[in-house]
């Protein structure tokens, strides 16, 4: 007797689905196209007015909004949501009838989720549990939970970061002045300041006001509000910061808890112990940032992938 195929997902009358590489329980509706190379995973919703080309990946659990084409290169991750009509784009110069080599890979990761009519450029990593506006135009990476907004696309908050008015403490001051953050190991710090007529002056002293022996500095100063610094978090290095002209923000994360500060008085410093994914943002045009640091430079000492600091840290995905 011959075998019957069974059929584990659903496919809309209307669609038209030419690969067999669809996941159990996926549903695709109608007026869906989805190519014979296409791989969808398991658990997807393929709204209405899809089209899903050849050399596309796409996990589990994702869901595909209406109006929506998924082109060349493009790899989707499991637990996205990609809002109606977002426009994805493989070619950064195109036109008719050439075409590029390689087209250009573009990677949402896990978690992440794009608003209705979002615009994303191609070769783009959009971050673990992102979040773009509706209407945004990226044109550049995204980092790991960062909240997107406008055109082009500025980074706006993180999130489930902790506001920055709130800055809570959950334990009691280790010393006077300092304050012990929902971040893991994370304090605030305010400095000394002394005020006369002859001006203001605020000091911080190593090992005493600064919670370890300080071996190299650095400063950051002359960046456009639109950049982002940081990015990565450091296996043993302690880190220092003072924005000891105009004002920026930093945020923390112990790959659970994530809290934001605004660093805009000289007198006022956080501390990033080792194993701290730290980000600074939103500078004013003025800001000086002065860094702190326990050791030589080091590149070694880096992380730079979130995904890999989460499990250096044992946080589950």
């Amino acid at each position: 007797m011959k075998d019957v195929e069974v059929v584990r997902y659903f496919a809309h009358p209307a669609a038209l689905v030419e690969s067999a590489a669809i996941g159990a329980g996926t549903r695709i509706w109608a007026f869906a196209h989805v190519l014979r190379d296409a791989v969808i995973g398991a658990d997807c919703n393929i709204c209405d007015h899809t089209f899903v080309e050849n050399d596309v990946r796409i996990g589990d659990r994702v869901t595909v909004k209406c109006g929506v084409q998924l082109w060349d290169g493009i790899t989707i991750e499991d637990d996205v949501f990609i809002g109606p009509n977002a426009t994805f784009t493989n070619d950064a110069f195109p036109r008719s009838k050439e075409y590029p080599p390689v087209f250009s890979r573009t990677v949402v990761k896990r978690g992440a989720s794009i608003g209705a009519n979002a615009t994303i450029l191609p070769g783009l990593v959009i971050g673990e549990r992102a979040m773009v506006g509706a209407g945004a135009v990226v044109t550049r990476d995204v980092p790991p939970n960062a909240i997107l907004a406008g055109n082009p696309a500025r980074i706006i908050g993180y999130v489930n970061a902790t506001a920055p008015s709130s800055a809570g403490a959950r334990a009691a001051p280790p010393q006077p002045g300092v304050t012990v953050t929902t971040v893991c190991g994370v304090t605030l710090h305010r400095l000394p300041k002394v005020d006369d007529l002859r001006g203001l002056l605020s000091f911080g002293e190593s090992g005493r006001h600064v919670p370890f022996e300080v071996r190299r500095y650095f400063l950051v100063y002359g960046v456009s509000s639109k950049e982002i610094r940081g990015e990565h978090a450091h296996k043993t290095l302690h880190q220092f910061l003072v924005c000891v002209h105009g004002k920026c923000h930093v945020m923390a994360d112990d790959g659970e808890h994530r809290e934001e500060f605004v660093l805009d008085d000289p007198a006022l410093g956080i501390h990033l112990p080792p194993m701290t994914w730290g980000v600074q943002y939103k500078y004013s045009p003025d800001a000086v940032l002065l860094v702190l640091a326990s050791d030589f430079y080091d590149a070694a000492d880096y992380v730079r992938d979130y995904a890999e600091f989460r499990a250096l840290r044992n946080v589950q995905p």
